[in-house]
C-alpha cells in the first residue's frame, strides 16, 4: 500500500498596501514566513495581490482612471525582476510552494499573472489571464494558451486559474486533463457584495467535484480606509464590499475549514492527496467518465508573438553600427566569402533549366 500522503495547504486573504511602494511585497514576505511557522507547503495569495488589484477601474469611468493606471504601471511587477528574486528566495528558504497573483508588466502592456514557485525556489509556472473581464479589459492584456498548464511540484500536479476564468469550462478542462491535483484559484475580493461570494463558493466547489481535486482559493480584502481613498462616493463604495470566500475544498466539494468572508486572515487545512484517487474512482472526467471519441478539446498551447522572423534578429555589435545603406548599394555576391558564393552557386544550378 503506498505511503499516505498529507499536503498542509494554506489560503491567504490579504489587503494590499495602496500607498507605499513594495509595501505589498513586504507583507506578502511576512506572510509566508508566518505560514512556514505553522508547516504549511502550499500557500496561495490573492488575485494581483501585488501591488493591488485595479479596483479603482471598477468604480471610476476610463477617462478618470489615467493616472492610477499609470502608477499601477509604475509599481508593476517584471517577470523576472527583484519580486520574483524575493518571493523565490522566502520560497526556496521556507521549503514551500507559492502561488502568487501579481500585476506584471512587459514592454508596454500590464498582465494579470499568476506564478507559481516551487519549494525550491524556481519559478515553475507563468501564466496570464487569458480574458480580464468587464473593466479589467482597459487595464491588462490577453494571455495566451501556453499558460493553461498543469506543473509538478513538491505538492503535487498545480494548475491555476484567476476569477471569471472558472466560468471557462474548457480552460478548467484543459487543467483536468493533465492531471491537477491542486487547483490554486485567485480571486479580488471586496467587490459586487455577497452575490460574488455566493457565485465564487458555488464556482470553486464545482471544479473540486469535477475535477477531482483539492482548490485552493483566496481572495483579497479592502479596510474601510482603502475603499473610502479609492472613491469618495458613497453609492461606488458600495461596489467595494463584501465579495470574499477564502476557501479550501476537497475533491468531494466539502470545505476543509470554515471559508474567510470578512477581514485578513490565514486559512489552513490539511489535504489527504489518497481522497483524489478516491473521487476518481467514482467520477473521473478525463479518464472513464470521459468519452474523447465524442468529445474533446483542442488546445493551442503555443505561446503568442507579435513577431516571428525567418532569421533571428540580434542588434549590431557594440561599436559596429547597422548597415543602413539601400540594398542596392550593399556588397553584392563579389564580396561574399567562400561558403556563401558556392550556396548561391548551389541555388544558380537548381534554378537553371533541364538540358
Amino acid at each position: 500500500m503506498s505511503q499516505k500522503r498529507i499536503v498542509r495547504a494554506a489560503a491567504v486573504q490579504m489587503a494590499p498596501v495602496l500607498d507605499a511602494p513594495g509595501g505589498t511585497v513586504e507583507k506578502v514576505l511576512a506572510a509566508i514566513a508566518a505560514a512556514a511557522r505553522d508547516g504549511v507547503a502550499l500557500l496561495v495569495f490573492p488575485e494581483t495581490l501585488v501591488p493591488w488589484y485595479p479596483y479603482f477601474s471598477f468604480v471610476h469611468p476610463p477617462a478618470a482612471t489615467g493616472a492610477e493606471h499609470l502608477r499601477l504601471y509604475d509599481e508593476a511587477v517584471a517577470v523576472p525582476g527583484p519580486v520574483c528574486d524575493a518571493v523565490a528566495s522566502a520560497a526556496r528558504r521556507h521549503g514551500m510552494v507559492v502561488v502568487l497573483g501579481v500585476n506584471e508588466r512587459d514592454g508596454g502592456t500590464l498582465y494579470n499573472a499568476q506564478l507559481v514557485f516551487d519549494a525550491d525556489g524556481r519559478l515553475a509556472l507563468r501564466r496570464r489571464k487569458i480574458t480580464p473581464t468587464f473593466h479589467e479589459r482597459m487595464i491588462w492584456g490577453q494571455g495566451d494558451g501556453s499558460g493553461l498548464r498543469v506543473v509538478d511540484t513538491a505538492v503535487g500536479r498545480v494548475g491555476a486559474l484567476a476569477c471569471w476564468e472558472h466560468y471557462n469550462p474548457l480552460a478548467r478542462y484543459s487543467l483536468m486533463a493533465q492531471g491537477e491535483e491542486i487547483h490554486a484559484a485567485q480571486f479580488p475580493g471586496s467587490m459586487v457584495g455577497q452575490i460574488f461570494a455566493d457565485q465564487m463558493e458555488v464556482t470553486i466547489r464545482h471544479h473540486a467535484l469535477e475535477a477531482a481535486c483539492f482548490v485552493v482559493n483566496a481572495t483579497g480584502w479592502l479596510t474601510d480606509a482603502q475603499v473610502a481613498a479609492i472613491t469618495p462616493d458613497d453609492r461606488m463604495r458600495k461596489a467595494l464590499r463584501g465579495g470574499c470566500c477564502t476557501a479550501i475544498v476537497s475533491p468531494e466539494g466539502v470545505h476543509l475549514a470554515p471559508p474567510l468572508r470578512e477581514g485578513e486572515g490565514l486559512l489552513v487545512a490539511d489535504l489527504d492527496m489518497a481522497l483524489v484517487t478516491k473521487r476518481k474512482r467514482m467520477m473521473d472526467s478525463v479518464g472513464h467518465y470521459a468519452r474523447p471519441e465524442l468529445l474533446s478539446l483542442n488546445l493551442d498551447n503555443r505561446e503568442a508573438r507579435p513577431l516571428h522572423a525567418a532569421v533571428p534578429i540580434e542588434p549590431p555589435a557594440m561599436g559596429a553600427p547597422a548597415d543602413e545603406r539601400p540594398a542596392a548599394d550593399r556588397p553584392g555576391p563579389s564580396a561574399l566569402g567562400p561558403a556563401d558564393r558556392a550556396t548561391d552557386q548551389r541555388a544558380a544550378v537548381l534554378r537553371s533549366p533541364a538540358a
